[in-house]
């Protein structure tokens, strides 16, 4: 949703948005349209009728998809495996391997951050999607290599849901910066967001508390309740790796363009681009095509990601979480021991249908068989089952793997996520057969990561908001 608070500003964005429907063919989801004021207050309740010194005059709705990124994430990999690739999570590529007359890379030494081995592995081509990273890497190839991307810090952070009604986000069109900011309805929250400055590269980045202030700031100007920051549940910085031009001066002039690169015999670069693009007809297809130039390859046939389901895709319907809640119970175990059968309810049901696709089914068996179908934190969806799942099937070998990668409730609520941490920790100990040392250890440093997101709880701020 849109606010217009002039005639002109509807004019514009109803023919904006009327030729974004136009550009998406048939792949629209549903048309954009008006809405009057009193319409507009229906769908979005917290919405403000007045902003500074203008009323409201509606707003124009359009349509997007939305995706949880850590299911997509480890789907990706999990299909992968299923299609024969060896999968390594948890490891680092040391230096690459060349060939003595030609110097072209034909392999790489990987070290296993889990267990401190290292060991060699070759391949006709090494392609270089390390993200954020992916300069490291290039100069590793060639210690002069020049700079390909420029980082840029995004953050966000997320609220109650009555922030937003559930299935309508509101976009901002215009901050004091000029920069576009969003409300959305996200996994049963409402995330906010995003900035877009420079920054540097570091493993755990944190947002600062001016980054937050802004979208806070951004968001209250359109909204009829007060926006506190005692009501973010967590706030986090990811970092983009903006293809760079080295005439740009700043990073929202920047290119969100992937590029694709072979600066160095053997080592495909990939850098840029987005999850939009990231796999149909484009990022991965163009790394993969410039791989078998690079390798002077012969694929049996051309490229199908088009039309390749991830694991779980296979089958599904959007109905599919009717068939768990029927057939299928969650197992409990008191405090006291005692085994107590509870519901399958409906939004376990559809947090586990729209999470695991088919394959939801083997968690809730899990669930009901093992006595693992208590919820993690209060509030949320997410069952004990899921940890020896993932443990399983999903190479989750830490704690933070699941909280974070996994599953996505260190980045929705970060105290619950704390709070969660025992239980989950005593069920990867029982799956991967940690001693006590591990798991204090595994403990220590989930904390240490949660620290990193910045909620109401475990920031410092002396604002009085």
């Amino acid at each position: 949703m849109t606010p217009c608070f002039n005639w002109f500003e509807v004019v514009y964005y109803w023919m904006g948005l009327k030729m974004y429907d136009l550009v998406a063919g048939r792949h629209i989801l549903h048309l954009s349209r008006y809405y009057s004021v009193q319409e507009s207050i229906e769908l979005f309740p917290t919405l403000a009728r007045k902003g500074k010194d203008k009323s409201l005059r509606g707003t124009v709705v359009y349509y997007d998809g939305q995706m949880n990124d850590s299911r997509l994430n480890v789907g990706l990999a999990c299909s992968a495996a299923l299609a024969g690739a060896a999968v390594l999570n948890h490891a680092e590529v040391v230096s690459f391997l060349k060939d003595e007359g030609s110097e072209r890379i034909i392999g790489a030494k990987i070290r296993d951050n889990l267990s401190g081995q290292e060991f060699e592995t070759y391949a006709e081509v090494v392609v270089n999607a390390a993200g954020p990273f992916c300069d490291s890497v290039r100069k590793m190839a060639n210690k002069d290599a020049q700079p390909m991307i420029c980082p840029s810090s995004g953050v966000h952070v997320v609220l109650p849901d009555y922030y937003s009604p559930e299935g309508m986000g509101l976009i901002v069109p215009k901050t004091k910066d000029g920069r576009v900011v969003f409300m959305l309805p996200w996994l049963g929250r409402t995330v906010a967001g995003t900035t877009d400055s420079n920054t540097s590269i570091t493993a755990l980045p944190e947002p600062h508390e001016d980054e937050i202030q802004f979208i806070l700031d951004a968001i209250c100007d359109y909204l009829n309740v007060k926006v506190r920051r005692t009501d973010v549940l967590s706030a986090w910085s990811g970092i983009r790796p903006l293809a760079m031009d080295p005439t740009a001066k700043n990073t929202e002039s920047i290119s969100r363009d992937h590029v694709v690169c072979e600066d160095f015999p053997g080592l495909v670069t990939i850098t840029g681009g987005k999850w939009t693009t990231y796999r149909s007809f484009s990022m991965a297809e163009d790394a993969v095509d410039a791989a078998i130039k690079s390798g002077k390859l012969s694929p049996r046939n051309e490229c199908i990601t088009g039309n390749l389901r991830l694991v779980g895709g296979d089958g599904w319907e959007s109905s599919s979480f009717t068939v768990l809640a029927q057939q299928y119970v969650r197992m409990k175990k008191t405090h006291g021991g005692k085994v107590v059968p509870g519901v399958m309810d409906t939004a376990s049901a559809k947090h586990l249908s729209h999470a695991y696709g088919t394959l939801a089914e083997r968690v809730a068996t899990i669930a009901q068989n093992e006595t693992l179908g208590k919820r993690l934190a209060h509030g949320y969806p997410y069952l004990e089952a899921e940890v020896a799942y993932c443990a399983r099937n999903e190479y989750c070998e830490s704690a933070i793997d699941f909280i974070a990668r996994r599953s996505r409730l260190a980045f929705l609520d970060t105290d619950a996520a704390g709070r969660a941490l025992p239980r989950i920790i005593e069920i990867l100990a029982k799956e991967h057969n940690w001693d006590r040392s591990r798991q204090k250890q595994e403990m220590q440093k989930a904390r240490e990561f949660l620290e990193t997101f910045k909620s109401s709880k475990n920031a410092q701020f002396h604002d009085g908001k």
